[in-house]
């Protein structure tokens, strides 16, 4: 294939090329020449323009294939375009020689059909520089479609609109003629061809006056004519068509030279007209109804009626949304009449009605819904409402007349029927679109929304009533808050009327519709309704009988109130079971002889009566077991099952009973078997055993003997299907954009759809489409489908032998009947048997012997030859499912066999499509038929059938058959890879365009074929890239295909070779197509597009953004998307398609696109992605409706932030107008999200000064904190918003924005943040979340989000002032949380108030933590400036204020709060209790929360709970458990909240407690709840919840009362010690581990405290009593065990050993053995590890504290093994000469260990000694191991370890002989090293050894190292230091020479000094080497100075007598103690004030 990318086509290759290759190869050339011809020099294709010419024009004549001869033109065209056009006269005579020629043979037909197309292409092309060749060629392409057949007819008219295209108005001269001859191919009878006349006539229509002026009447009745008996792609084609011209006309701006046709302007009335004829009458008669006249009444077909409705959608799309916004009231008007009484023809029958209903909504729906903006929208709805209080006038007056007239009037109220449903379906979509949005609406009183919609609930048509209902339904859905306001509106007047039979249906309908839709409200409705509800109905039922005039309408009523209020879901109905399970047991008969009584008894009346109260029975029965299969316990099964019997005793009755009573009882008979039939079905089969056989009968006899001739296969069928085989018949089962009115041609002419009216009680169901209305359909085909689904369960249940004689009866049915009604039993018992096998193989059962198969298998086999393709589709699915029950490998051979067999002998179409879709069902159920050689034979079979060119259908089937055994045969398909591919191309390149079935199974079998070589086509090998070429081709064929379900294949199969071998596909081409097709008015097509968009940005998100907006700016022709790319780029596009696309499943990938868009590009297009969002958001921020900033409150200055949000009216048209909340929506999100990615990218975007320098650098540079401005106008716009949420998305932004900016500074004014200057605007925006009629969600989303923790807590805020304005709007809902459960507004459920109490209490206690962390924080900080010098005085100031100031606003109302937290807690107490303490719970539910909606509220408990527990220790530690409430017993709050309540009874309860038990009530509270959660936090929960809890702990024993308790109870302890030992093995956050180390430590403080006292007050007690017999406190007593499990100390050192050997796994005795742990190999920990390795040695150290000295014996070595593991495991040198922290902690607890009171305690110091000197040895081992690795083991470390054992140990453990000798070894080898560092830190700890009071220890030491130390000094004589670190040794050594002076006795003090004085003095300068001297040189000067001034007096004998003996010395000194005196006082002042030493030195030396 490589071989054909040239210029000029290869002829050598092509010659010796095979028939087939040839083609494919001519097309790879033909597809690159297109490519290449527009990118080469002009020069170029002139030089080969000849012989391209020639080769082109050569094609011709090879009867190329139908996308070969596109491409043959398209390149024809571009070369005389690019190169000269002298040739093209030539060129275009061959063509119309070829299209003259007299040849009609089909072989022919090729070239003739190519020879078209290129004409027309050259005509488009090239144009008028064809001059007026253009006549003839039209004249003898018209002349040749005469006689053309379809293919030709098809191909011409897409040539002339070609050729008008390229000519434009230069035609005119033809237009007539092309006019006439596509008029005739309007109405051809190939449906193709009408296609391509209608873009003939569209294309004519731009130049062509006439057509929209004179000849417009005949435009219009031509197109009603073609929509007759059309299919899908017809009607979208001609609707345009008509649509266009219609608009045209209406708009055109008439030219003065057409005058001369005294041609008028056309008015929208007439337009109207015209559409509203074609709608009414259809095609007939037009304007003269002469044809209805001689056919008496005729109806409309529906086709024309289905596309004329498109052709209204299509004409006001084309005039746009401004101008339906301005004729509106036009428009809807003409669109309701089109069903009112002034047609009466149209809506005659209820069938016409319903279609004609549909088709009305659809044009409502397509065009309010779907063009017009949220304002637009509210005014539209409001139009509506005028319309239905006009039709309500009329019906009043009509009632209200009792003239003569009346009869003519009440024709009147039915009629106006139509029309307010129409209506009232409108404005419920509309609402339930707007959401929230539409408050206004609502609250607008001169329109009364609600009024008309109530008002009409009393109309005498159920159908009125009902939508009404549903009307009402969407309110509620829409707004919340009116649910309950409505619900008790309804019941009211229900009650009130219950003496109407309107009033009880309609009201009992709107209650019914409002319970359906509580369960799309969130906050649900208060409990309490529930109650109401079910008193009704009880009273409707119980009175139904008083009044025979409305018995029917009270009974049913009653039922569908307790259907409705099932699905509030158990929580609500478990109240009302007992009631409603009596009313059940009541209704039906008990026994069958009160049945036979029954019968005898009562008339039609009555019994119609029955049957619906019955019916309504089992509908409730139903919606419980559905709704609340949680309270299906086998009790209530049991009191469910008594009237089953009896209920099923009457089925079987009916038909003797509907014979008695006749037609009366037809409608409520068939009802009771539906309702029967569906109950049945979801209840377990178990429990009606004993009904089966008299059920089966029942249902057989409704399966066989069908009461109508209605054909139900499109109901019945589909859902049998498998989807994908759906595919093969056709675009109606596909899902459009149209399916809602396509529907209807569907379902034969008998039946229009469903209605709500057939079903009243699927008005509360949920529907499975947001908006639509429900659509059950009439209750005869309901029954139908009921049966089937019934007769799949029983079925499956009954016995074997049973299940013979059914089938048997089955197949009887069949035979006995025949024609239609033979196919309409036939289709039944399919439906039927397929369900009932499903079900087999759902439980793996067994279909029975030899007979029932056999009979089985003739019932499928019988159906699979139907001449209806929906069956044959269903029985092939059925045959396959009974093949996967049987499961028996020759059963299925002879299955397959049979149908082989058949497909060689059949030649007519139906058996051959049937069967062949068996053969690939078959592989569907069974994985891969095994055998190899059955695999051959399928294959080779429907290759065959594939190629049969007679039958296009047969082609379908046998390929979509093909694709599916592709798909199925897994890898046993490989062998057959390459022919089928080969075989698909061959199909591809010649079946005609207008088989679009066929190209789509084509496309199924490449997709599968993709799938099947998956990966494998990443290949580099010569096949493989055969292979992919291949495919590749396949898919540039089917892009080019017209029919768009072929593209929408090509699309997906590309995606698919993307996924697989992402380098070979084409991204630029594949990105174009995409954006081309992204407005495809079909709806697959634009899924498919969507879908593979999706998958690209995941990879190469940047690329796809590119390659489109270079599309846009190349621009081709041909390329006008309906999006704006160029100027807001593909995402741009994507977000404005979002925001009109009403498809789900779409809206969903377009969402996900763009986020997978924004995650790899928000960061690099920062600027662009935000002004996106912002446009989004702004579109449509009327900002007049905004709650204005209140300025009262505000400075003047603080008014202008927020006015300058509010006042932005740019007059700039956006890019969005006026997009729908849910985008909006979705913006606010994005910008989360962008917040988040940039959090990734790097911290420059939250520091603005960063972020400017790095700006200036590089202005392409764009940070967030850059756009701080915009995006707090966003969250402002959104915040403020009347969408709820909106709202909620707008503080979810604001408090992101002001978490993560709190702290960014304001580089101009230091000292301040950056947000304060937002402070009015970020007030503005919470303000309205704290209204009081602000729905609960919003208020705690306000108070968790952004006010209270956030913005409060953020510390912009300083001045108090402005805090305290956010804080009052705290306040305001505290107050309402005071109030309490009884003043709770009735409007939500119970536990949304607990949710918005929980919020506000969370929101308190979070600004209470923060202010109490500040105040901390601050007393730290003034102790450290107190330290400090007081320069800092006045800042410091400040910022005391704000904090205290914060703790002081909270603090006015901690005495409310305390009691509100301590509540809430003692509530979420209770409710942590596990199930079987349920009864303890007190009755009436808790403080903030009710009984009945405890698992409502739960949620809210666990999201606030655990910094109200944090908030309430902090609290009580702050009062130190001193405080109790004076007024504990009186509170004054409305209920008890105090934890003093809890599970006591009030008559046991203490009149008063005391303060020790409130406190330890309080304490065991808040520890309770803290071990209950963190034994088993649940793997979700949040780890700030944890930490939280980690520091209520921590705040709990940071003051002793509760340390006292928890010290006295050890086993507390332990068991505290063992949750958290848990916690710590379960979470591996180092917070978390820290948090819980530091209560570990607090715990152990409080046992030692405990200790302590205890000892303490043993030694008082015993005062002067000998100390031997004292008691032994402490663990360990006298022996020193310690009991696992019972040890406090024990479970400590588990704890700490955890954590070590989880940082340092070396320290593990058990694995140091192992290989795995290599030792020796020293590991860095990381910051986090060190950190908690240190926390565990602090808290070791203090463990031998809590012993005995026996325990402490036993712990000991562990504990020092442990301190001495982490000292040799990390002590490292670091290259600063820094301690690594953990070196730092175990010298630390070393120490602490060492001068632990225990080793000098008299009963273990033995041990002790021995112990420590072990441990001493061991550190000395370490050394000695590291031989080989010293150079990395930090030599400093262990010389401090020694010498922190020397200090502080008692003497006898360090002054043995051989210890002694090792350390002092061990300080020589340091004194010897190189490293000054080293040097420095060695003579540092020997200063400290040599202070050492007892002389035992410190003179071993001085007697083997003074003298080396005094040598090293005295050679630095000769080397003077160098640097800074070499100085320090100096001076060190000087300083511990100088302090062993001090400390050597008398005798020896001379001689040192004498030693020290000549050094000193050698380092003195002289004035001139002074000057020129290094700095470290001029210091060690100062120094020496400065020693010499002290040690002089000090020493004056010796130093005079040295002075005396040496004059140099003496001269040297003078000198310099001169030259200095002046500078000498300078410095020695700065001296004091640095002192030599480093801050780290410090940290480093105070171990000792």
């Amino acid at each position: 294939m490589e071989l054909a990318h040239s210029l000029l086509l290869n002829e050598e290759v092509y010659n010796q090329l095979g028939e087939f290759q040839k083609a494919e190869f001519i097309f790879e050339w033909l597809q690159f020449l297109e490519k290449l011809l527009p990118v080469t020099s002009r020069a170029d294709v002139r030089e080969n323009q000849k012989k391209l010419v020639e080769q082109l024009t050569s094609l011709l004549n090879n009867s190329p294939g139908p996308p070969t001869r596109r491409l043959v033109a398209k390149n024809l065209a571009v070369l005389y375009s690019t190169g000269d056009t002298f040739s093209v006269y030539q060129t275009i005579d061959k063509c119309n020689e070829l299209i003259r020629s007299k040849d009609d043979s089909p072989s022919y037909l090729p070239t003739k059909l190519a020879a078209v197309v290129c004409l027309g292409y050259l005509y488009k092309k090239l144009g008028r520089i064809l001059g007026n060749s253009f006549t003839d060629t039209v004249g003898n392409v018209l002349k040749a479609m005469k006689n053309a057949e379809s293919q030709g007819r098809y191909e011409i008219m897409l040539s002339l609109q070609n050729i008008l295209h390229g000519l434009g108005a230069a035609a005119i001269p033809c237009h007539r003629d092309i006019y006439k001859a596509a008029r005739s191919c309007l109405t051809d009878r190939s449906m193709a061809v009408r296609c391509a006349a209608a873009k003939c006539l569209l294309e004519l229509q731009n130049e062509a006056v006439f057509m929209w002026s004179t000849d417009l009447d005949s435009v219009v009745t031509l197109c009603f004519k073609s929509f007759e008996g059309s299919n899908y792609d017809v009607r979208l084609a001609v609707s345009k068509l008509l649509g266009t011209v219609l608009a045209r006309a209406l708009t055109s701006k008439q030219t003065t030279a057409s005058t001369r046709h005294n041609f008028r302007r056309i008015s929208l009335d007439e337009v109207m007209e015209l559409l509203g004829t074609g709608f009414l009458r259809g095609s007939c008669g037009f304007l003269r109804a002469s044809g209805d006249m001689l056919k008496g009444t005729s109806s409309v077909s529906r086709d024309v009626r289905v596309g004329v409705t498109q052709a209204y959608v299509v004409f006001v799309s084309t005039l746009g949304a401004q101008w339906l916004e301005r004729n509106f009231s036009a428009f809807l008007s003409h669109i309701l009449d089109l069903v009112s009484q002034s047609h009466p023809k149209a809506v005659q029958s209820q069938m016409d009605a319903i279609g004609c209903r549909r088709c009305v909504s659809f044009i409502l729906r397509a065009t309010v819904g779907g063009l017009l903006g949220e304002k637009a929208q509210i005014a539209a709805a409001k139009e509506i409402c005028q319309a239905v209080w006009k039709l309500k006038k009329v019906v009043d007056a009509a009632m209200s007349d009792s003239n003569l007239e009346t009869r003519i009037s009440t024709t009147d109220v039915t009629v106006s029927q139509h029309v307010l449903v129409c209506a009232l379906q409108e404005l419920g979509s509309l609402i339930h679109g707007l959401g929230t949005t539409a408050a206004p609406l609502l609250q607008d009183s001169s329109t009364g929304v609600l009024e008309a919609v109530t008002s009409v609930i009393l109309h005498p048509s159920i159908s009125v009533r009902l939508t009404a209902a549903w009307c009402l339904r969407c309110i509620a859905v829409a707004l919340p808050s009116y649910v309950s306001l409505l619900l008790d509106r309804c019941i009211e007047r229900l009650s009130a009327l219950k003496s109407s039979p309107e009033a009880v249906t309609g009201y009992s309908f709107a209650v019914a519709a409002l319970l359906g839709a509580v369960k799309h409200c969130p906050l649900g409705i208060p409990h309490g309704k529930g109650k109401v509800i079910m008193t009704v109905a009880e009273d409707l039922l119980c009175s139904a009988s008083q009044n025979s005039r409305i018995s029917l309408q009270r009974t049913q009523a009653g039922w569908l109130l307790i259907a409705a209020l099932m699905t509030l879901g158990p929580a609500v109905v478990q109240h009302h079971l007992p009631r409603m399970l009596l009313l059940w047991k009541c209704i039906f008969p008990s026994s069958p002889k009160d049945l036979e009584t029954e019968k005898t008894r009562g008339d039609s009346f009555t019994w119609q009566v029955t049957l619906e109260g019955r019916a309504g029975a089992l509908c409730a029965i139903k919606s419980f077991v559905s709704h609340c299969a949680g309270l299906l316990t086998d009790e209530v099964v049991q009191r469910l099952l008594p009237p089953f019997p009896s209920a099923v005793d009457l089925l079987t009755q009916l038909s003797s009973i509907y014979k008695s009573y006749g037609n009366p009882l037809k409608t409520s008979s068939t009802v009771y078997r539906h309702k029967l039939y569906e109950l049945l079905a979801v209840l377990p089969p178990k429990t009606y055993e004993g009904s089966f056989c008299a059920v089966l009968k029942e249902l057989v006899a409704d399966l066989t003997v069908p009461d109508s001739q209605i054909d139900a296969s499109t109901f019945l069928l589909p859902p049998i299907c498998h989807e994908n085989d759906l595919l093969l018949l056709g675009p109606l089962l596909q899902e459009t954009d149209h399916r809602f009115i396509e529907e209807q041609l569907l379902l034969g002419n008998s039946v229009a759809g469903g209605s709500l009216e057939y079903d009243p009680y699927s008005i509360y169901e949920k529907v499975p489409k947001g908006d639509s209305v429900p659509k059950p359909l009439p209750p005869v085909l309901s029954v139908v489908s009921a049966a089937t689904r019934l007769f799949g369960v029983i079925f499956s249940h009954v016995a074997e032998s049973h299940r013979l004689q059914v089938l048997e009866q089955l197949l009887n049915s069949i035979k006995q009947t025949k024609g239609a009604r033979q196919q309409i039993v036939q289709l039944n018992i399919v439906a039927a048997f397929s369900t009932s096998l499903k079900h087999l193989a759902n439980c793996k059962g067994s279909l029975g012997p030899e007979e029932v198969r056999r009979s089985a298998l003739t019932l499928v086999m019988g159906a699979l030859e139907s001449n209806n393709p929906l069956l044959r589709c269903a029985a092939a699915e059925c045959l396959a499912r009974l093949a996967q029950v049987v499961s028996d490998s020759a059963f299925t051979a002879g299955l397959a066999q049979v149908s082989f067999d058949k497909l060689k002998s059949a030649r007519d179409v139906v058996s051959r499509t049937g069967h062949s879709l068996a053969l690939g069902c078959l592989y569907r159920y069974l994985g891969g038929i095994g055998s190899t050689q059955h695999l051959n034979a399928c294959v080779g079979i429907l290759y065959t059938l594939s190629q049969d060119s007679t039958s296009p259908d047969v082609q379908a089937w046998a390929l979509h058959s093909l694709s599916l055994i592709v798909d199925l045969a897994g890898p046993l398909y490989h062998v057959h890879v390459e022919p089928t591919l080969s075989l698909v191309l061959m199909l591809l390149l010649t079946v005609p365009p207008a088989y679009a079935e066929v190209h789509q199974s084509l496309g199924r079998c490449l997709n599968a074929l993709i799938t099947t070589l998956g990966p494998e086509l990443q290949g580099s090998s010569t096949t493989v890239s055969a292979l992919r070429t291949s495919c590749l081709l396949g898919c540039a064929v089917m892009q080019d295909n017209p029919d768009c379900l072929v593209q929408a294949q090509a699309i997906s199969c590309l995606q698919q070779l993307h996924m697989f071998a992402p380098r070979h596909v084409n991204l630029s081409s594949l990105v174009s197509c995409l954006c081309v097709n992204l407005c495809s008015s079909y709806l697959l097509l634009r899924r498919a597009v969507v879908a593979c968009l999706r998958q690209l940005v995941q990879r190469e998100a940047a690329e796809v953004s590119e390659y489109a907006v270079a599309l846009v700016k190349e621009s081709r022709e041909d390329f006008t998307p309906d999006v704006n790319i160029r100027e807001i780029g593909l995402e741009g596009a994507l977000l404005g398609l979002l925001d009109k696309e009403l498809d789900q499943r779409l809206c969903q990938d377009i969402k996900e696109t763009l986020t997978h868009m924004l995650t790899s590009m928000a960061v690099e297009k920062l600027s662009f992605w935000l002004k996106l969002c912002k446009d989004v958001l702004a579109a449509s921020a009327d900002f007049n409706t905004v709650a204005s900033v209140d300025t009262t409150q505000e400075e003047t200055a603080k008014v202008d932030d927020a006015s300058v949000l509010t006042s932005d009216s740019d007059e700039r048209s956006h890019p969005f107008s006026n997009p729908r909340w849910s985008t909006r929506v979705f913006a606010a999100e994005c910008v989360c999200k962008i917040i988040s990615q940039c959090e990734n990218a790097g911290s420059a975007h939250f520091d603005i000064t960063l972020a400017q320098e790095r700006k200036q650098r590089d202005s392409r540079d764009d940070f967030l904190v850059l756009h701080l401005s915009d995006l707090i106008r966003m969250a402002f716009m959104a915040a403020t918003d009347h969408s709820d949420q909106l709202r909620l998305s707008g503080l979810q932004t604001l408090l992101i924005v002001v978490r993560k900016f709190a702290a960014v500074p304001e580089p101009e004014f230091p000292g301040h943040v950056i947000l304060e200057q937002y402070q009015a605007n970020v007030g503005a925006a919470l303000r309205p979340a704290f209204a009081p009629e602000t729905p609960p969600d919003v208020t705690a989303k306000a108070c968790q989000a952004s006010v209270c923790s956030a913005w409060i807590a953020s510390g912009v805020v300083s001045d108090l002032n402005d805090l305290r304005r956010v804080h009052q709007l705290l306040v305001s809902s505290l107050v309402k949380v005071q109030a309490g459960k009884e003043a709770q507004s009735q409007q939500y459920s119970e536990s949304a108030s607990t949710m918005e109490i929980l919020a506000v209490l969370k929101a308190w206690a979070e600004v209470y933590i923060v202010a109490v962390e500040k105040q901390k924080n601050q007393s730290d900080a003034q102790n450290h400036c107190l330290k400090t010098a007081n320069s800092a005085e006045e800042s410091y100031r400040d910022v005391t204020c704000s904090a205290s100031g914060l703790l002081d606003l909270v603090q006015a109302d901690l005495g409310t709060l305390s009691k509100l937290w301590l509540a809430a807690l003692q509530d979420f107490a209770l409710l942590t209790l596990p199930s079987e303490y349920a009864l303890q719970l007190p009755a009436e539910g808790g403080t903030f929360y009710t009984a009945e909606t405890i698992e409502n509220a739960r949620p809210h408990y666990y999201n606030s709970w655990a910094l109200i527990l944090y908030a309430t220790a902090l609290w009580l530690t702050s009062t130190g458990f001193i405080i109790v409430d004076p007024d504990e017993g009186v509170t004054n709050l409305s209920r008890p909240v105090t934890p003093t309540t809890m599970c006591q009874d009030s008559s046991t309860r203490p009149s008063v407690k005391s303060p020790e038990d409130v406190n330890t009530d309080r304490f065991h509270l808040i520890l309770g709840i803290s071990v209950e959660f963190l034994c088993s936090p649940r793997s979700d929960a949040a780890m700030e919840n944890i930490i939280a809890c980690l520091h209520a702990l921590q705040a709990l024993f940071d003051v002793p009362w509760p340390r006292s308790k928890i010290g006295g109870d050890q086993e507390l302890g332990v068991e505290l010690l063992n949750v958290l030992h848990r916690l710590i093995l379960t979470r591996e956050s180092p917070d978390i581990q820290l948090a819980a180390l530091e209560v570990v430590r607090l715990i152990l403080f409080a046992a030692q405290e405990h200790v302590k006292e205890k000892r303490r007050s043993a030694e008082v007690d015993d005062g002067a009593a000998e100390k031997e017999t004292l008691p032994e406190f402490g663990e360990g007593k006298d022996t020193g065990g310690l009991v696992p499990g019972k040890s406090l100390v024990f479970a400590t050192l588990e704890l700490c050993v955890c954590i070590l050997v989880r940082q340092l796994p070396q320290l593990n005795p058990k694995l140091t053995c192992s290989p795995a742990v290599q030792s020796g190999k020293h590991l860095l920990l990381s910051e986090d590890g060190s950190r908690l390795v240190a926390a565990a040695l602090v808290i070791l150290s203090d463990v031998p504290a809590v012993c005995s000295p026996e325990g402490s014996v036993s712990v000991l070595p562990t504990i020092l093994y442990l301190i001495i593991g982490v000292l040799k495991e990390t002590a490292l040198k670091l290259r600063d000469g820094q301690l690594p922290l953990t070196v730092a902690a175990s010298l630390q607890a070393l120490k602490g260990l060492l001068s632990s009171p225990m080793a000098r305690a008299e009963k273990c110091r033995t041990a002790w000694t021995d112990l420590l000197r072990s441990a001493l040895v061991t550190v000395l081992d370490s050394w000695d191991q590291a031989g080989g690795l010293l150079q990395e083991l930090d030599e400093v470390s262990l010389l401090t370890a020694i010498t922190v054992f020397v200090i502080s140990t008692g003497p006898e453990v360090t002054t043995i002989e051989c210890l002694q000798k090792r350390c002092i070894e061990k300080f020589k080898i340091t004194l010897e090293s190189k490293d000054p560092l080293v040097q420095y830190k060695c003579y540092q700890l020997l200063h400290s050894i040599f202070q050492h009071p007892n002389k035992t220890v410190s003179y071993p030491y001085i007697h083997s190292l003074a003298p080396s130390i005094v040598g090293k000094l005295q050679e630095t004589e000769k080397a003077k230091p160098e640097n800074a670190a070499e100085l320090q040794v100096i001076q060190e050594g000087i300083k511990v020479v100088t302090a062993l002076t001090a400390t050597a006795e008398e005798e020896h003090r001379a001689h040192l000094v004498a030693c020290l004085l000549p050094i000193l003095i050698s380092f003195l300068l002289d004035e001139n080497a002074l000057v020129s001297a290094t700095n470290s040189a001029k210091n060690l000067h100062e120094f020496a100075l400065q020693n010499l001034m002290q040690i002089g007096p000090q020493y004056s004998s010796v130093f005079k007598k040295l002075m005396a003996s040496s004059p140099t010395m003496k001269a040297r000194l003078e000198s310099a103690v001169k030259g200095n005196q002046e500078s000498i006082k300078v410095k020695t002042a700065k001296h004091a004030k640095n002192p030599g030493k480093s801050s780290s030195i410090q940290l480093k030396t105070n171990f000792l």
